[in-house]
Parts: structure tokens; sequence; C-alpha cells
């Protein structure tokens, strides 16, 4: 089995470390920041651009890499890596990762009771907001700095759409074929939500304050014929917890529960 890997993206990382595998882990993108103890391993580069070279420095035995341009980067025959690629783009895509993850580790007894915890806590929260109404939101992921322009949301095919549904509520962005899709301020307004999360200027999820998630929830009381404005359920939100398709989705789900149903806590 492999000692001496390397994580390319930090779902990967957080997968990697609930599996028991962190002491194995020898590099890690600069964007993976939880478990803690992740962040002060080797960086080889960033999410989207990974540093080949410094890659091929840590002499890892086996990379583990999502399904996307960054395979093409990794996967020169020259470079002569052990490339596992994983596809955490939905729900049933986590579990499949950390069982492959688990079984090219060779740890695969561990993949079934991670799975089942994740699996029985998203349930829990399921059946908290099963009886309840679901109560139409917006996720936005992306936006212009300081203003409500270039609009990036959460589709209902992307995992945080399969959270929403979980969590109580009805994206309204549900029908939509793309997982993140572009959304013009008008379609907002047209669609009214009654509960818009905004992550959208929160990329450096750490060391945000409160006085500047209030700035972003301001940026939104311009349009007070939103009914997530007049009753005050605009929610400026800065965790990783929210856009890392890892372990901690169950999390996430609880999150996103206390947000769309408070009264259910």
């Amino acid at each position: 089995p492999p000692l001496r890997i390397v994580s390319t993206a930090p779902s990967i990382t957080e997968m990697l470390y609930a599996l028991g595998l962190g002491d194995r882990v020898v590099g890690v993108t600069s964007f993976c920041r939880y478990p803690p103890e992740a962040a002060a391993k080797p960086k080889i580069g960033n999410y989207l651009r990974p540093d080949v070279e410094a890659v091929l420095a840590l002499k890892p035995d086996l990379v583990i890499a999502e399904k996307s341009m960054i395979r093409q980067a990794l996967s020169l025959p020259d470079l002569k890596l052990r490339l596992l690629e994983v596809d955490d783009a939905s729900l049933d895509g986590i579990f499949d990762s950390i069982r492959r993850i688990a079984r090219a580790a060779g740890v695969e007894s561990r993949a079934g009771p991670l799975c089942s915890s994740i699996e029985s806590n998203l349930e829990s929260v399921r059946r908290r907001t099963a009886p309840l109404p679901p109560v139409r939101v917006l996720f936005i992921v992306g936006r212009t700095p300081g203003r409500i322009e270039g609009l990036i949301a959460a589709g209902g095919s992307s995992y945080i759409g399969e959270l929403l549904r979980i969590a109580g509520g009805r994206n309204i962005l549900e029908e939509t074929t793309v997982a993140y899709a572009k959304v013009g301020l008008e379609e907002v307004l047209a669609r009214d939500p009654e509960v818009i999360i905004d992550m959208g200027e929160m990329v450096q999820t750490t060391g945000v304050s409160e006085r500047r998630k209030e700035e972003v929830e301001a940026l939104w009381r311009r349009y007070p014929s939103l009914k997530a404005v007049r009753h005050n359920r605009v929610h400026a939100v800065a965790s990783d917890v929210f856009v890392v398709p890892g372990p901690r989705v169950a999390e996430a789900a609880r999150r996103l529960a206390d947000l769309l149903h408070p009264e259910a806590r």
C-alpha cells in the first residue's frame, strides 16, 4: 500500500484524514485547511494550479486528484506517477471516492463505517426537516466583490443542491442543468427566494469578521422587494464546510437546516 500520498484537493485531504491516513499524507494544496494538522503539510500549489515539480519532489507513491483539468497536468506518461482520479461532485460521488481511496490505500475496511456514519447523520437531518414545508432558497457561491453582480449559484444537480433538499430547502435553481449556474439579479428578483445564503466573497474562509459578513448582508438590503431581505433571512457564511465535498457534508446539511428551519433546532 502507498505510504507517501499527495492530495490535490481539500475534499481529498479531508477524506484521507477521516480514513485515518493523515500520517501518510506528504503534500496538500494551499487550500487544504481541515483538519488543522493538514495545513502544516508541505504545499504543492493551489487547488487550480498544482505545481508538478513540487509534487515530484515529494516522491509520492500515490497522487489523488479530482476529475478535472488537474489530471491533465499530472497524468503525463513521462512523470510516471501513480494517479487515482475521483469524482466527488455529488453525494454518491463522495461515498464512492471514500471507498476508492480506502481501497487504493489498503484500508478498504475503514470505508464502510465512515460512509455509514455520514449517511446516518444526513438521515438525521432529513428526518428533522421532512415534516416542515420546504423553504425557497438561493445559495450564492460566487459574486463580484462589493456588488450584487456576476452571481454564480448552486444548481439542483450540485452536491450543495442535494444538501439543500436534505436541509428542507427548495432551490430556486433546482431545474438548472449545470451544477453551478450564472444568475442575473432580475431572475433573483423574479424568483424571490425566502432565504439567501451568500458566500460569494468568501473564497478565503478563514479570518472573515462578523463586520465583513454584515457588509455582505447590507448589499442585499438595497433590494427590499425580496422576501429574504424583508424577513432578515439573508445569511453571509464563510466556512469550508459548505463548499468542500467531503466527510463533513452532514455537518453542512445540519448548518443549512439551522438557517432554513431555525424553528426546528
